[in-house]
């Protein structure tokens, strides 16, 4: 109501009934459930596999919680060539906060180390330049996903969206037999070395590998499409896999 408006002084409550007078009779928009406006997805085919780009992304960060204080403090997107990985982006990430002990043992990351590091919101635009056009893909897609979509809400207030795919979800449904399906047990499985484990660029290059690996098990087992990737119950929700 600010920007496009101009109600400057317009409170929340006021701003928005302004914007369900405004959009909601007009079915080209749709209203998220944490209340905010987006236009209406025009449903499309899925694409098939081979026409997929692939940006496989792995985050380190000061803990777990992406939306309860927490921030990455290094993050890397690696892509398909074929099935070769290539790092098209990577950067260490001034979280602004101190580096938990814990962390900096199990990463080697150091408060040192960023204190000359970017913040977020200078390193947003080529992130988010380099997932164009791309399937966001992650080991544990669900927690990169959140620190991701966390942070560019943060630096540029926008909500991050966009196909996606786990790879320890798909190890789960294609290696059955496997007794854990973390990315170091999937990685022993296929004979990938991670050079460079808990940094950013070492396991996204090895999730990129294993995801290479994996869609090829999916094609033989009749997968076609990105949706045979991610198998849909009727009731709209991922299949638990």
């Amino acid at each position: 109501m600010r920007d496009v408006l101009g109600i400057a002084q317009a409170n929340r409550h006021t701003a928005d009934r302004i914007a369900v007078a405004l959009l909601g009779p007009d079915p080209r928009f749709t209203r998220t459930t944490d209340g905010r406006w987006m236009l209406v997805s025009t449903p499309v085919e899925s694409p098939t596999l081979e026409a997929c780009r692939w940006a496989v992304v792995d985050v380190e960060t000061t803990g777990v919680r992406a939306r309860r204080g927490d921030r990455i403090i290094e993050i890397a997107v690696v892509t398909l060539d074929g099935s070769e990985p290539r790092v098209v982006f990577h950067s260490l990430v001034n979280p602004g906060l101190p580096i938990p002990p814990f962390v900096a043992s199990l990463t080697g990351i150091t408060e040192a180390m960023l204190k000359e590091a970017p913040p977020f919101n200078a390193v947003v635009d080529a992130l988010l330049h380099s997932f164009r056009d791309c399937v966001f893909v992650a080991h544990n897609a669900r927690f990169d996903w959140a620190f991701v979509s966390a942070e560019v809400e943060r630096a540029r207030g926008l909500l991050f969206q966009g196909p996606r795919v786990c790879t320890m979800r798909l190890a789960r449904r294609l290696l059955p037999d496997l007794p854990r399906r973390n990315l170091d047990t999937v990685s022993d499985h296929f004979g990938i070395t991670i050079e460079g484990r808990h940094r950013a660029v070492g396991d996204a290059v090895a999730a990129a590998k294993c995801l290479h690996r994996l869609v090829g098990l999916a094609k033989e087992q009749g997968a076609v499409t990105l949706a045979d990737l991610t198998p849909v119950r009727p009731s709209g929700r991922p299949a638990a896999t």
